[in-house]
């Protein structure tokens, strides 16, 4: 018993990465408590109202996981209202409270406190009443997930923002482009014409996001405002997008967002409501400021291209007025950018497949 113990808390604490972590726990609950079901839910805002959504579960003795990269944006959970007994136990502050359902189910539910928030929590169910030997059983494995799920996440996030670093994009960014298919796509006028046709299926996108003139508003109001526009625009950037959306701070002035499963259409029209945001926005003794977006498609192409490309849309939104939103394709299309023109101001982290 004590030597599995060790062995699941050795798989738990082996990984760097949240999704390993949530399977590593979930398989730890059905080898070493035996439960029926048990999930991984995830809890976020949509529209002004609180959801919640599986991201590991436990169904029929095996462990089960969403595939995120095939996720509908149309999946957006149930509100947590659904679910009185999480309710009850956040609002009271309990680390656990458990529950009978009237089909006899037994379910406890286990908020992973984080800074006095929960953006996770645990829902694991049981024919039986639970065991004072499963509930010491079952907290020993929930402390050592809650404590290094709180070194994952200091390591994936920028620590003014609170937004998903440098880092952690490269790697998600990467994991998700290696997971398509791997032949190159032509980028000839046949090409783009067919997009066109197809504007209207939903694909992924990938935008690079610039404040305007930022160094002006540390040299005039000094580091401490500028660091305050970064947070608020950051605050902006979380309430603009969707849970199944990532967005990352680069570091400077520059934010990169992953929109995912959206036609061209609502990708620009997403990203051009963030960008009004921005403009309407009141900044405390800053007053108003914009940003310049680029974006592109996440093609077929490596990495380093399809960043490439939105910085290179990004650029041209600079040059040529700013606080306006910028397409890749469409620019090219137009004429307006070069193929294979690289903008100079941008650094890439990505390994290089070529050196293994």
């Amino acid at each position: 018993m004590m030597g599995s113990l060790l062995d699941h808390l050795v798989e738990i604490t082996g990984h760097r990465d949240h999704d390993l972590l949530d399977i590593s726990v979930m398989t730890a609950l059905l080898n070493m408590v035996g439960v029926a079901e048990a999930r991984v839910m995830e809890l976020f805002q949509s529209r002004g109202e609180l959801f919640v959504r599986p991201r590991v579960w436990i169904s029929g003795g095996a462990v089960q996981t969403v595939d995120e990269e095939h996720t509908s944006s149309e999946q957006a959970g149930e509100p947590i209202v659904s679910f009185p007994g999480l309710v009850a136990c956040i609002a009271q502050r309990k680390n656990r409270l458990e529950e009978s359902t009237e089909n006899g189910r037994h379910v406890l539910w286990i908020p992973i406190w984080q800074n006095d928030k929960v953006s996770t929590c645990l829902e694991i169910a049981h024919t039986q009443p639970f065991t004072p030997q499963m509930l010491q059983v079952m907290e020993g494995i929930l402390s050592v997930y809650r404590n290094y799920q709180s070194l994952l996440d200091y390591s994936e996030r920028d620590s003014l923002t609170g937004l998903l670093n440098r880092k952690t994009f490269d790697e998600k960014f990467a994991r998700m482009v290696n997971a398509k298919p791997s032949e190159s796509v032509a980028r000839d006028d046949e090409d783009r014409e067919e997009r066109r046709h197809h504007a209207d299926v939903k694909s992924q996108w990938l935008a690079v996001i610039d404040i305007d003139h930022f160094k002006r508003v540390n040299d005039q109001f000094g580091h401490l405002y500028g660091d305050e526009v970064l947070i608020l625009v950051a605050n902006v950037l979380r309430t603009s997008f969707r849970a199944q959306d990532r967005v990352f701070r680069f570091g400077g002035e520059e934010f990169v967002v992953l929109l995912r499963s959206a036609t061209l259409a609502d990708a620009q029209m997403v990203f051009e409501r963030f960008r009004t945001s921005i403009e309407q926005h009141s900044f405390p003794q800053i007053g108003q400021i914009t940003v310049s977006i680029g974006f592109s498609s996440i093609s077929q192409e490596t990495p380093v291209v399809i960043l490439g490309h939105a910085d290179q849309a990004l650029y041209y939104a600079k040059d040529h007025g700013r606080n306006q939103v910028c397409y890749y394709d469409e620019l090219l299309d137009q004429g307006l950018l070069q193929v294979g023109k690289k903008a100079e101001s941008v650094e890439f982290f990505f390994d290089d497949p070529a050196d293994g």
